[in-house]
């Protein structure tokens, strides 16, 4: 008889709680109370699987205001499938709790959780959050997905934010299949900052409209996560074909309102734009003048301002430059309709 070669996999404790394998659990990591004295936590859920393997953890709504990572981690957690994975999942649906409640970007105190990491424990109180979050958490991980879309007004077409520079990020960043990869630095005092100080890829999924739900964004996320799992070794390879390899930005920039004024868009998210195209036209109240606003060079858009008014100087569109930008368009449009209708996998 031939000896299984199945390592069982390791308890985990997040808190005071201890969660064994082949068992889930729901956790609530305390954090600031609210000033009326209620108590506040942090949700976490974790799912230890039987057999060894890396431990994942799964983050979102790091600005409070940010909602599809939320859906995101909310769908794949109802999944069956996470009952065969290997290693351990760690999903926390809602860091900034604080900012979910009140529907904003901000904790009370107006920081930016993902500028305050790795925090303190006698800090601020985004300090504090982000103290316990590493403390508790991404110390615990070997791999993290944090979930993102744009700022309020402002909508993201999915795609994937990290350091190329590091060849284990560039494997995952492929993996998730998002159509646009962006090499991107990592910024003092972000999430990704302290986790690259500890050792722990992460990724960055950017997609949709901060207090929207976009669909789209919502199941390209669960398909990427699923298929990063399954590149780690999480769960088993698909049978299902491979999805499509994403495309890197060679590089993007904001494209910025000549004059204050009314905005008419002529551009739409991930549309393909050509030099010198009319990508907007702004105009004063009265209609008396009107300024074209033009694509600086040949792109997709991968970012936009969802207001029809723009002061001189706000960003209108972010463009990513591409060697192909045809074959770029190909991906975007393959994307978009892979995930418009039916399941993420």
């Amino acid at each position: 008889m031939v000896k299984s070669t199945i390592k069982k996999n390791r308890a985990i404790s997040i808190g005071d709680v201890e969660v064994r394998p082949g068992t889930r659990a729901a956790i609530s990591l305390p954090v600031a109370d609210l000033y009326t004295g209620t108590a506040l936590s942090m949700p976490v859920q974790v799912v230890c699987g039987r057999r060894e393997g890396p431990v994942l953890v799964l983050s979102a709504a790091i600005h409070g205001d940010e909602l599809n990572g939320v859906e995101i981690v909310r769908r794949l957690l109802k999944r069956k499938i996470l009952a065969e994975i290997r290693g351990t999942l760690i999903a926390v649906p809602i860091v900034n709790v604080h900012g979910f409640l009140d529907q904003s970007r901000y904790l009370p105190d107006r920081r930016d959780l993902n500028r305050s990491f790795p925090g303190s424990s006698r800090g601020s109180i985004a300090a504090r959050t982000a103290n316990i979050f590493i403390q508790e958490i991404i110390s615990k991980v070997d791999v993290g997905i944090d979930l993102h879309t744009g700022a309020l007004n402002r909508s993201n077409f999915p795609q994937i934010r990290t350091n190329l520079g590091n060849e284990t990020n560039r494997e995952l960043a492929m993996a998730f299949g998002a159509p646009v990869v962006i090499d991107s630095n990592i910024r003092d005092g972000s999430l990704r900052d302290s986790a690259s100080e500890l050792g722990v890829p992460m990724l960055v999924y950017e997609a949709g409209e901060a207090l929207r739900f976009d669909e789209v964004s919502i199941r390209g996320g669960i398909s990427g996560v699923i298929r990063v799992m399954r590149h780690i070794g999480m769960l088993a390879a698909s049978k299902k074909s491979k999805a499509l390899t994403p495309v890197v930005a060679a590089s993007t920039s904001w494209l910025r309102a000549p004059v204050s004024g009314v905005v008419s868009r002529k551009a739409e998210l991930g549309e393909r734009v050509l030099q010198e195209q009319v990508v907007a036209v702004i105009s004063d109240p009265l209609g008396d003048s009107e300024e074209l606003v033009k694509a600086p060079f040949d792109g997709i858009v991968i970012g936009r301002s969802n207001l029809p008014l723009a002061h001189e100087g706000d960003a209108l569109f972010n463009l990513a430059a591409f060697k192909s930008v045809s074959h770029a368009e190909d991906k975007v449009e393959a994307f978009a309709a892979t995930h418009s209708g039916g399941s993420s996998e």
